[in-house]
């Protein structure tokens, strides 16, 4: 006999819109309940969806004993109050990225998912993007060797996108970019390379002046194996936006991008043409924000018991990695990076 649909519930509409239509998607789920502290889009969004539950208060839909899996996608700083909760209340969680903006609140979060036996997946997308996803695929498979070089960038102009209210930019809880946005780049390449070891990075604030963080910094990190890491991430940068990535091997080079129908690979055994070597093309999708995989891969561990990839302790070691950064610009000197969980 078949079971019951699992009842979904989303918190933060703005974000969580793509949540909440990748649960409608799918065939073993229903949204039963949203939350949002803009009672206008609240209403709009219910009637549209005809989502018969609507709140302004996320621990009345919480309570409710017809949602099994909630989405908590809210600003940062919201995160792990209502990821916590979510967990206590029984409920499987998908927490938008980064997981948590303190290494103390990672630490408490990893403990709190393995008391409740719940499922925990952290929303880092790009595992889930196409490009990225086949060019994991490549070099698990050697085809471009051994790895000693990996580099990612997050590159997106703030200037337009403050936030609601102007959270990211507000000065009482100051809102770093390195993590915010580099969760991206050091979470892809944390699962391409491995946990990194070791970050020297420096940073500057000469674009968004009047943002109280630094709008671009660049971190070197050392990954297992001698393999060498640079994330760059610049948050006032005067371009589209892009993730652009690039994995060198001894055997050759990978080049992909979440926003390009297209990955590129040159290998040393490339026949030369009239013009010399080039890199051979290979048609991706361009889903780069593939929040309705994610949810596809949650659904699928709840109904099937099964780990989800992207974990809690996986959400908490690239915070981790990410914070440790941020500190080796403050302290001007390397900075080991130490996953206590």
């Amino acid at each position: 006999m078949k079971m019951s649909k699992l009842g979904a519930g989303v918190i933060g509409l703005r974000m969580g819109r793509s949540h909440l239509e990748a649960y409608r998607a799918h065939p073993d789920v229903e949204v039963r309940a949203v939350c949002d502290l803009d009672e206008g889009r609240l209403r709009e969004v219910a009637k549209t969806y005809g989502v018969p539950f609507a709140t302004t208060d996320y621990r009345k839909l919480l309570e409710r004993d017809d949602v099994d899996v909630v989405s908590v996608a809210t600003p940062d700083h919201f995160h792990y109050e209502m990821a916590s909760e979510a967990l206590r209340k029984g409920k499987h969680v998908l927490c938008e990225k980064p997981m948590v903006t303190t290494v103390k609140e990672a630490e408490a979060l990893v403990e709190e998912a393995r008391r409740s036996g719940r499922k925990f997946m952290v929303g880092q997308v790009c595992r889930y993007a196409p490009g990225f996803r086949m060019a994991k695929h490549l070099i698990e498979r050697g085809e471009i060797g051994k790895l000693f070089f990996v580099e990612s960038e997050y590159a997106h102009d703030y200037s337009r996108v403050p936030g609601v209210g102007g959270w990211r930019k507000d000065p009482a809880r100051p809102r770093e970019p390195f993590l915010g946005g580099g969760c991206h780049p050091v979470d892809l390449l944390r699962w391409i390379a491995g946990d990194p070891y070791e970050v020297f990075a420096y940073a500057n604030h000469k674009v968004l002046v009047d943002w109280p963080v630094d709008d671009c910094t660049i971190a070197i990190f050392k990954f297992p194996e001698d393999v060498l890491g640079k994330v760059l991430v610049s948050i006032g940068c005067k371009r589209p936006y892009t993730m652009r990535s690039v994995f060198w091997g001894d055997k050759g080079t990978i080049i992909a991008d979440n926003t390009s129908p297209y990955i590129q690979i040159y290998r040393e055994d490339f026949k030369v043409g009239q013009g010399g070597p080039e890199f051979a093309r290979i048609p991706v999708d361009t889903a780069s924000h593939n929040v309705r995989k994610e949810v596809e891969e949650l659904v699928g561990a709840i109904l099937e018991d099964r780990p989800v990839e992207t974990d809690v302790v996986e959400g908490a070691k690239t915070v981790v990695a990410c914070l440790a950064a941020v500190d080796s610009t403050r302290k001007g000197r390397p900075v080991r990076i130490e996953y206590r969980f």
